[in-house]
């Protein structure tokens, strides 16, 4: 009976997804930009070239404004999930799945899970996407 009720909300689910995935991508991204030339430092120390310093804050920023919005949403998903997927197993993977210092892949892990869930859902009901292009998303 419950589920029967929520069901009527099915379509609602993206959105609350795009909210969380999306501001949290817009601060990650933002921080990223605030201080670039730590993040070739550490990207550097993990053996990784500096412009992909440049690419990961972009995708994390741009990326995250249009989870936010709900436009390119499958795209931006994909390109976050990349993100996500590459930064547990080169950083995260190494701290544990809950680390001591409260650094491990458990939040990063979860963001991957959202990002791939919008990928297959797209962005629900209330997106610029589907008001720009009047189609089903």
């Amino acid at each position: 009976m419950f589920s029967k009720q929520l069901s009527m909300y099915n379509e609602w689910a993206p959105v609350f997804l795009r909210l969380i995935l999306g501001i949290a991508f817009i601060a990650h991204g933002w921080s990223k930009w605030q201080n670039i030339d730590g993040v070739i430092g550490f990207f550097g120390s993990l053996g990784i070239p500096a412009s992909f310093a440049y690419i990961v804050a972009f995708v994390e920023l741009v990326g995250g404004i249009a989870i936010l919005l709900g436009i390119f949403t499958r795209y931006a998903a994909a390109l976050i999930a990349i993100v996500m997927a590459v930064a547990t197993i080169l950083v995260k993977s190494k701290a544990g799945f809950i680390a001591k210092s409260g650094c491990g892949a458990e939040l990063d892990l979860a963001f991957l899970a959202i990002a791939i869930v919008l990928v297959i859902l797209g962005p629900g009901k209330m997106s610029l996407e589907k008001a720009l292009f009047k189609r089903e998303v």
